[in-house]
């Protein structure tokens, strides 16, 4: 009932939102990350908190009780059982590991990148500060979209089970899990034992977190696994009731209550194994994680890798053992390979070799972004009328940067990759290289080639405009955003650059007469309102500016407190000579948005050319530090 109320409260958080437009933030553990890494404190980071402290008491209580994907996997056993299946257990000593090392590197190493190594490679990465941030109008920012819901679940939580045993995918793949279990370790909270106990194995039969119930009340008079998940199913199980939830000692003071050595664990691989299965992992891991190959979610991804695994050691088991099942699938017997023993094996190679390919793949791409990234020159000066020849070191790293990316390219495209969704991209920052290095007609020839293959997108379209500015081809260069603004009148982002490349070409007539058009092909579209009153405002003659001044009126009657629209006010207003107008409204937009540097940057120009130049200095330097704080390099 507990886990059936919290599936009801994640669809009726997601039916709040899609009827009222804002909602809390997501109330899921992962959302912690942004407090850590950006200072911003959520729902998320509250929960994560909660659960973390009250594991110091109660134990793992909170993947037994508050996770949706344990009823899952429950949901998931009790449907193997009833077609007579019952997963036996996975059992690995390193890879218990993969859940701490997950939580480390999502929780605990953005911290460590800020303080210790951010200095010396990014100083200008300076911390932002706290701020919070509980009430959300994007629901999905930070999650991804409902086609990849579908085969996390059907990997998470039901082939974890069905390979790893139920609970699989929190005993080898869940980031959370790798804090709770180790906390657990201290907590005072556990399931302890009365002398009413026969030790007749009833609990550990029913307990869906493979832990030996039995053994350890025996051994220890109390359940001792970081597995236990506090569910109580054993408790509930008890023919004797001698099982019960309380306080005492932690499993990390627990003393053997006998002199007898309590059995050692039993694991399926051989330390050997556990090297080259756990060295596998990673690759796995990187396969799946990757740039420009198949990149998937990290939860996901962590439970694609621990499946992977188990299906090429499973596999190499086949190859080696005399006699192995899986579950109704007799694979080998009396050394003799059986039908299901020959499948698996295939399996495996299928998936060991395309976990081989991917992960170098990912590799080669993760490469070439480090020496795209490196690749700093603004594009505002790539693509302008003054050609600037490319800092030798960049150009070395923009050649290197283009032959990777061309490695990691489709067959068809001359590469060796075979995931055409990332050929776009590739495309595209192979275009914006060459165009770096001024090989402009290679960089067009690269994005009409995209554009012929996969069909004209915005992004590849803005591309083409910028490469053609970049060769001087200005008339070609408006024929293009006009052609292509007009067959595509909502690609926003297309049409904002075509005016703003106008107008700080000092051709304001154009820019205005552009956003016009823009305007009259989607008449009641914000965007193109606002973008028709800023150039008005700053580039119009007098009665262009009034105009204008109306316009952006009409926007904040739509859409009241936007800052940039106040921003407009303020400089049609100074254009006008109405300082005072001019001042409130530059004040209003700074306040509306009091950590934009431009905004801020615009007040202070604004009030050194009022005469007030010590205020005016002051937020420009502020802005300007701000600026740089955020810049990347």
């Amino acid at each position: 009932m507990v886990l059936g109320s919290i599936q009801f409260l994640m669809v009726a958080h997601l039916i709040q939102w899609l009827w009222m437009g804002t909602t809390l933030s997501p109330v899921e553990p992962s959302e912690a990350m942004s407090a850590l890494k950006d200072g911003v404190v959520n729902t998320g980071t509250v929960l994560f908190a909660v659960a973390l402290l009250s594991t110091v008491v109660l134990g793992r209580w909170f993947c037994g009780w508050g996770c949706h994907v344990i009823m899952l996997q429950d949901l998931c056993t009790w449907m193997l059982g009833k077609i007579g299946i019952r997963p036996r257990p996975f059992r690995s000593r390193l890879l218990l590991f993969v859940p701490l090392v997950l939580a480390i590197y999502m929780f605990l190493w953005p911290v460590v990148y800020r303080i210790a190594i951010a200095p010396y490679t990014r100083p200008n990465l300076a911390w932002p500060g706290f701020s919070s941030a509980f009430i959300v109008t994007d629901f999905w920012a930070t999650m991804p979209g409902v086609l990849m819901s579908i085969p996390f679940f059907l990997v998470c939580g039901f082939l974890t089970v069905y390979l790893l045993g139920s609970k699989g995918y929190c005993t080898y793949a869940c980031p959370y899990g790798g804090f709770f279990a180790p906390l657990d370790e201290f907590a005072i909270g556990r399931i302890r034992v009365t002398d009413a106990c026969e030790h007749c194995g009833h609990c550990t039969a029913v307990c869906t977190s493979n832990v030996r119930v039995h053994e350890e009340v025996r051994d220890f008079g109390m359940v001792v696994d970081k597995g236990c998940m506090k569910c109580m199913d054993c408790v509930s199980a008890c023919p004797n009731d001698a099982l019960y939830f309380g306080f005492g000692k932690s499993a990390a003071s627990r003393t053997p209550r006998t002199a007898e050595r309590p059995k050692p664990r039993e694991f399926d691989l051989t330390w050997t194994e556990e090297i080259a299965f756990a060295t596998f992992a990673v690759l796995a891991f990187i396969a799946t994680r990757g740039t420009y190959g198949v990149s998937l979610p990290l939860l996901f991804s962590s439970g694609v890798t621990v499946c992977a695994v188990f299906l090429v050691w499973k596999g190499w088991r086949t190859l080696g053992d005399e006699n192995l099942r899986l579950h109704t699938f007799q694979l080998r017997m009396h050394g003799r390979l059986r039908p299901a023993g020959m499948a698996m094996v295939a399996v495996a190679v299928l998936v060991f070799a395309a976990t081989l390919y991917s992960a170098g793949i990912n590799a080669i791409g993760f490469v070439a972004t480090r020496s795209d990234d490196r690749v700093t020159i603004p594009p505002q000066v790539v693509f302008s009328d003054n050609p600037v020849q490319l800092d030798p070191s960049m150009a070395v790293d923009a050649e290197r940067a283009i032959a990777l990316y061309r490695t990691i390219s489709t067959i068809a495209s001359g590469g060796y990759g075979i995931n055409p969704v990332a050929q776009n991209a590739i495309d595209r920052r192979i275009a914006w290289l060459q165009s770096s290095l001024r090989r402009f007609d290679e960089a067009e020839a690269t994005l009409r080639r995209a554009a012929d293959r996969d069909g004209l997108n915005e992004l590849v379209a803005a591309g083409i405009g910028r490469v053609l500015r970049g060769q001087r081809r200005a008339d070609d260069a408006v024929r293009w955003y006009e052609s292509t603004g007009a067959e595509h009148p909502r690609w926003f982002g297309l049409q904002d650059e075509y005016v703003q490349w106008l107008a700080e070409e000092e051709r304001g007539a154009e820019a205005i007469a552009a956003a016009r058009r823009a305007l009259e092909r989607e008449p009641s579209e914000l965007f193109y309102m606002r973008r028709l009153s800023i150039v008005l405002v700053e580039k119009g003659s007098d009665e262009e500016v009034a105009e204008g001044l109306r316009l952006t009126e009409r926007t904040l009657e739509i859409a009241p407190d936007n800052p940039f629209a106040y921003r407009a006010l303020g400089v049609g207003y100074g254009r006008l000579g109405r300082t005072e107008d001019a001042e409130r409204a530059m004040r209003r937009a700074a306040e509306l948005a009091p950590n934009d540097w431009r905004l801020r940057q615009a007040l202070g120009e604004f009030l050194l050319g009022s005469g007030r130049d010590q205020e005016g200095a002051t937020l420009i330097k502020d802005a300007t530090m701000q600026r740089e704080r955020e810049a990347r390099p």
